[in-house]
């Protein structure tokens, strides 16, 4: 019975992950859970329609992705087609969440065109089984679809796949 059990668990998480070809479950982040750094909600539905780049990331391991971010940044890609989205795991850190929000607020005026999102409870880790305490990457193709996904340090390989599947998809 124990096993039946384990493995019906088991399952089920399986199900609630993010899959590559499938738009992940759809996630709220607000209120005391936090939102975009404009002080509103957030909510995964905003991956469709363009081309997305999804940061999850512990403010203690903001940079392990800095290589992709500035090849991004060197493609200029078209904004009408293409958007990025920073969510930080506040929860992830020691570092005090007002001091996070400050850095954040002075980031999205630096970088208009990313929005910024607070995850003080560590919802996409609960809802989309991301990986805690690091840098996590999600490409989405404009109907909302996954279509490339990496836990961790991207290498300057992926980083060419993840640019061409950009382009591919634009």
């Amino acid at each position: 019975m124990k096993k039946i059990v384990l493995v019906l668990l088991l399952s089920l998480s399986t199900l609630l992950a993010i899959e590559i070809g499938k738009v992940p479950l759809e996630v709220i982040i607000d209120g005391k859970d936090g939102g975009n750094v404009k002080g509103t909600s957030w909510s995964s539905s905003m991956i469709q329609e363009k081309v997305t780049i999804l940061f999850y990331v512990d403010p203690d391991e903001k940079s392990l992705n800095e290589e992709l971010s500035h090849a991004l940044k060197e493609k200029e890609f078209d904004r009408d087609s293409f958007k990025s989205i920073a969510i930080v795991n506040l929860k992830a850190t020691w570092l005090p969440n007002m001091i996070i929000e400050k850095l954040l607020k002075s980031k999205q005026k630096e970088f208009p065109y990313t929005t910024y999102v607070k995850d003080k409870n560590k919802i996409l880790v609960k809802k989309w089984k991301l990986a805690d305490d690091n840098s996590d990457i999600l490409l989405f193709n404009k109907k909302g679809e996954l279509i490339y996904k990496k836990f961790g340090k991207v290498s300057k390989k992926e980083i060419k796949k993840v640019i061409q599947l950009i382009e591919e998809n634009l």
